[in-house]
């Protein structure tokens, strides 16, 4: 390549539309031009979590307005992009389908390479977006909808070592911050709440450590949880601040320790292969909660491994990151014709089994 490569980057598989425009210099330095996001949390508000229908309206009428202000703060027009990305799934499938149909719209009216892109890859590839991280190294993405480890070698090349097998911790946030009553998005009040709490007041289960490998479970956690709300109630007629706080505080804990030993079982599996420069990252709105994080770092650091962690803007749903994907995938020589279609699900490891059950934030892979 001896001209910086432009693309524009479409995001719409759950309830964040989002465009970015990414320069790729010669060199394989990527700068991130611009970067918009429109979230619907107002439109979600009154019912709890995301409405399918309403994402995926509010996904249509917005996407044009994000592709045009995307342009103006990076100065450019459609005349100066090389060609356009898009997420084509995994997510909820009225707004991937809105994305793709737009990508395709633009990629046949300027006359422009259309690439499909995995969400997932997004998130996974991110890491290199930020830290130009080297191939392989281990992530994890924690988020609303998705909990996996995966080995990243190439930009599509992923083996998985396990995941959620049935609520992503970012949902079992959510869900416990509705049984307390405590807005959404939850995670962030959930973790404000429980830095007032006593972890150790409630002794709330840990799912599948007894059990080898790296998958997980939280379903069950906020099962229990919702039975100590309930025996509390009983007894008082209600929760005082400080059953709350000790609720989140107990819950909190929970999910910290069993990613904690998840993830140092999974960093075990990514030694074994002697990776030259030893690398563990992570993605999405769960790796942005301080207690949660600093248990992985430190984890981390007692392996000798190096922990990177995306800004948060780029650690959950943007368009950057997948217009960066979409870069790795053009220098592979992938482009898609107007067949390209929008997928409810897509694994990224093509030979492990997939995981079964729907998240908040979209189908699982």
């Amino acid at each position: 390549m001896t001209e910086p490569l432009i693309l524009l980057g479409l995001e719409s598989s759950c309830d964040d539309t989002a465009a970015a425009l990414l320069r790729i210099d010669p060199d394989g330095v990527p700068a991130i031009l611009s970067s918009v996001v429109h979230g619907q949390t107002a439109l979600h508000a009154d019912f709890g979590g995301v409405v399918p229908e309403i994402a995926a309206r509010a996904h249509a009428e917005k996407l044009d307005i994000c592709v045009r202000e995307a342009l103006a703060q990076a100065h450019l027009t459609l005349r100066d992009v090389q060609a356009v990305a898009v997420t084509s799934g995994p997510g909820l499938i009225g707004g991937v389908i809105a994305g793709v149909m737009c990508a395709k719209g633009i990629a046949a009216g300027a006359g422009i390479p259309l690439i499909g892109v995995n969400h997932l890859a997004g998130h996974a590839l991110t890491p290199r977006l930020t830290h130009g991280v080297t191939y392989p190294y281990l992530m994890l993405l924690v988020s609303g909808g998705h909990c996996q480890f995966l080995i990243v070698r190439g930009a599509d090349d992923f083996t998985r070592l396990g995941g959620t097998i049935d609520d992503a911790p970012g949902e079992a946030f959510d869900k416990t911050a509705r049984l307390l009553g405590l807005p959404q998005p939850g995670g962030p009040h959930v973790e404000r709440e429980a830095t007032q709490g006593d972890p150790t007041r409630f002794r709330f289960p840990r799912p599948l450590l007894d059990r080898p490998g790296c998958d997980m479970s939280f379903s069950g956690l906020k099962t229990a949880l919702l039975r100590a709300r309930d025996e509390i109630v009983a007894e008082k007629s209600g929760l005082t601040r400080q059953d709350r706080a000790d609720l989140c505080a107990g819950f909190q804990a929970a999910v910290r320790d069993v990613l904690a030993e998840k993830t140092r079982r999974a960093l075990t599996i990514y030694l074994a292969d002697s990776p030259e420069h030893p690398v563990i990252a992570v993605a999405g709105g769960v790796a942005a909660n301080t207690a949660i994080r600093a248990r992985l770092e430190t984890g981390a650091a007692e392996l000798g491994v190096t922990f990177v962690a995306p800004p948060l803007a780029l650690c959950t749903d943007n368009a950057a990151m997948i217009a960066y994907a979409g870069a790795e995938l053009y220098a592979l020589g992938r482009r898609h014709d107007m067949t390209l279609a929008a997928r409810p699900r897509w694994p990224l490891d093509h030979t492990s089994p997939a995981m079964l059950g729907s998240g908040k934030k979209g189908a699982k892979a």
